[in-house]
């Protein structure tokens, strides 16, 4: 049986009178990939930052990692990362000054870090560049250390907003590898998108129109449904029938 990981139960967001987010109810199982897609503005990133313990809902029932989101944000933030397309990284340090400030962040211990960094700085083949600043570092690359730096403290739970926004194709495939790989070892990967192509990538989607979940299941299945080639079909006829 699978494992629950995140609880949703008629989650609402409201801005005084904008319905942000309006009743949503979804479940997230350990180690799944789960697509959020929407267009933009549709209430992908609102959702998000409740589920980060980063917003108060205004109504619902939110477990995140086992934990209540009205009264133990700060213990779901220390068991999940969260990586942003706007911001992740602080481009006036180094790569390696990076790490280490996460890596304090997260409450690691000296030996960790210094441990932890040496791995991550091979694995990204980065050894010839890591005292160079973020900011010199093509996006691809920014991205994919900011994949790095947010499960640095090996969290449940990683929540990815637009992280491959205005990534090149080759780039945004590479990333993809890198979700793939924590996930086979178990890691849960909730991940924001409006590429319908990666919906492809994920074991379940959720797709939202303005502020609703207006379908949940995987690509093959909603695919079937719609009567669609592709993810691309089924958001259109989602869209337009909504």
């Amino acid at each position: 049986m699978k494992e629950t990981i995140i609880t949703v139960r008629n989650l609402s967001k409201k801005f005084g009178d904008f319905i942000a987010n309006d009743d949503l109810s979804f479940d997230v199982y350990k180690g799944e990939i789960f697509g959020f897609l929407g267009a933009n503005g549709a209430g992908k990133t609102t959702a998000m930052r409740v589920l980060c313990g980063l917003s108060k809902p205004t109504s619902g029932d939110i477990n995140i990692a086992g934990f209540d989101v009205y009264s133990q944000t700060e213990l779901i933030k220390t068991n999940i990362g969260y990586m942003s397309q706007k911001f992740s990284l602080y481009e006036d340090l180094t790569i390696d000054e990076n790490i280490s400030f996460y890596g304090g962040i997260y409450k690691l211990s000296n030996k960790e870090i210094k441990e932890k960094k040496e791995l991550l700085i091979n694995k990204l083949q980065l050894n010839a560049v890591r005292k160079k600043l973020v900011r010199e570092l093509p996006l691809g690359w920014r991205q994919k250390l900011a994949f790095s730096v947010a499960i640095f403290h090996e969290p449940k739970i990683v929540f990815l907003d637009e992280p491959t926004g205005g990534v090149d194709p080759i780039t945004r495939r590479q990333f993809w590898d890198m979700i793939y790989e924590e996930s086979d070892k178990g890691l849960t990967v909730f991940v924001t998108t409006h590429y319908m192509d990666e919906a492809e990538y994920c074991n379940r989607v959720s797709i939202m129109v303005d502020g609703k979940i207006a379908a949940l299941d995987t690509p093959v299945n909603l695919m079937q449904t719609y009567n669609a080639k592709n993810m691309d079909e089924v958001f259109l006829k989602i869209v337009r029938f909504s």
